[in-house]
């Protein structure tokens, strides 16, 4: 018995058909289609093809030859991964495959779409995003909630017009220090993941308006953090630091050789020593290793490997939408000396350690 489902899709196909290179959008939406129509290549001038809500478990090859295709819906489907044909779509634009079963990303899926600018994987099985991910580059809005991610790729930080990123419920556990290469982000959410921290580099997304990490691991934000122009931050279901002071005696400085040495080096370095500065070029190693060197929140002297964490309250801005209840942003401080540390001021606390 043939369903009126079914006759309803060969009679929007046949319309489509009859239209041939007329035929601008195709929508196929909800037909409980198991298969896509293999007549797409007598449309070649397609620009939308919608089949998303259907049982679609392989994309047809014929896919391939709508070269003009700007939107491709393929959402809640039975796909299990982002197929080799979407390379083709060299002029798409949007692409949509949330709700379906993939967990892998064929190779070179993503070589063709450089015109891509949505990409939405919503509710899907990945566990990893390939390197390709970096040559979508003009993509700028992507969605990865609800999958199993445990890493964000470098390579991702490379898309120069990324504006939002929402990687939502997945099992990411760090940040990548290169997601300062992101300067166009305007929005960034990465609710209900394992992160316990959050990259300085995070605080150098001049355009970032919206940040959302609630629901995970952190207890304190890297320096610069009150800084930054939020309209929106969210951060509730993180266990923040509470206030509470050290007032134990400290014991006295002990640094090692190589801190010794370095902090002269960079000391010199800062006052512009010509003797210091042209010999340090011979020695590229030590001087990456004196780049990642950081400054003393109370004498501004720099160091490299040792140092006092401590932690300092301050208010959130009045201009941020915050979560309920956040009254004080626990912000990472770092001290180069016990001697700097009893210099403090009142609200900078030390951190027990256990």
């Amino acid at each position: 018995m043939v369903t009126s489902s079914k006759i309803m899709t060969e009679r929007l196909l046949l319309t489509a058909l009859k239209g041939g290179r007329n035929t601008k959008i195709l929508t196929l939406n909800g037909k409980k289609m198991s298969k896509m129509p293999s007549a797409l290549n007598k449309l070649p001038n397609l620009r939308t093809l919608d089949l998303q809500n259907n049982q679609i478990s392989k994309v047809c090859p014929e896919l391939r030859t709508l070269t003009k295709l700007t939107l491709l819906n393929l959402g809640n489907n039975l796909l299990q991964e982002v197929p080799e044909e979407i390379k083709y779509l060299i002029s798409l634009k949007n692409l949509h495959l949330f709700g379906n079963r993939i967990c892998r990303i064929a190779t070179g899926a993503f070589d063709g779409l450089e015109d891509l600018v949505l990409l939405n994987l919503n509710d899907n099985q990945l566990r990893s995003l390939p390197p390709e991910i970096g040559r979508l580059q003009n993509l700028t809005f992507l969605s990865l909630n609800h999958n199993k991610l445990t890493v964000i790729p470098k390579e991702l930080c490379f898309l120069e017009h990324l504006s939002e990123l929402q990687i939502n419920y997945n099992q990411i556990r760090r940040i990548p220090e290169e997601i300062r290469f992101l300067q166009n982000l305007q929005q960034l959410s990465l609710v209900r993941n394992h992160i316990e921290e959050l990259p300085e580099e995070v605080c150098q997304l001049t355009k970032l308006g919206v940040l959302d990490i609630a629901g995970n691991a952190i207890q304190i934000f890297p320096a610069g953090f009150q800084d930054l122009k939020l309209s929106e931050f969210y951060c509730e279901g993180n266990p923040l630091f509470l206030k509470n002071p050290i007032y134990a005696p400290q014991p006295k400085d002990l640094w090692t050789l190589r801190e010794i040495a370095a902090r002269f080096v960079l000391s010199q370095l800062e006052e512009n020593n010509p003797l210091i500065t042209d010999a340090i070029e011979c020695y590229p190693e030590v001087k990456d290793k004196l780049s990642k060197a950081k400054k003393c929140s109370i004498c501004r002297k720099p160091f490299l490997s040792e140092w006092l964490e401590c932690v300092y309250f301050v208010p959130p801005s009045k201009n941020w939408k915050i979560s309920k209840n956040l009254e004080l942003i626990p912000l990472q401080t770092l001290v180069c000396s016990y001697k700097c540390f009893d210099r403090r001021d009142p609200d900078l606390f030390g951190i027990a350690k256990e």
